[in-house]
């Protein structure tokens, strides 16, 4: 491969191939995001750096997004410079994830007669399903 003059040969030793699509970081890795040191440099992002060794430097007010959503990917086809607003706007954070409204988790309708309404300690309303709690039938 001619890419791996710009990249550490210790570099590809830390990396999955097996899979179809992704190279998967296998080292140390922190919140699911790889980290390396290569010699002389410090500490950095494993993704980062494979993406500034084979594609270029990565503009300072920009940051990688991952495209296929797998944080220790660090194959530069799968990541895109952007904005930290497009960054989080293409996330998949605990928020941008729907929650279901209309059934308690086991499938069982929230309604009137099968809702029973709960108050935290911190004043937080919740619900509870009636049909999975058998002594509040």
């Amino acid at each position: 491969m001619q890419l791996e003059r710009t990249i550490h040969p210790r570099f590809w030793t830390k990396i999955d191939f097996a899979t179809a699509e992704c190279w998967i970081w296998l080292a140390g890795r922190q919140f699911g995001y790889g980290f390396f040191c290569p010699p002389g440099e410090g500490t950095k992002q494993a993704h980062r750096y494979a993406y500034e060794g084979l594609i270029g430097p990565i503009p300072d007010d920009l940051e990688l997004d991952h495209l296929c959503r797998t944080k220790a990917c660090v194959f530069p086809g799968h990541l895109e410079p952007v904005t930290h607003t497009e960054n989080v706007r293409r996330g998949l954070g605990y928020r941008r994830i729907p929650i279901p409204s209309y059934h308690c988790p086991k499938g069982h309708p929230y309604d009137a007669k099968n809702t029973k309404w709960k108050i935290r300690r911190n004043g937080a309303r919740y619900r509870s399903c009636r049909a999975c709690m058998p002594r509040w039938r």
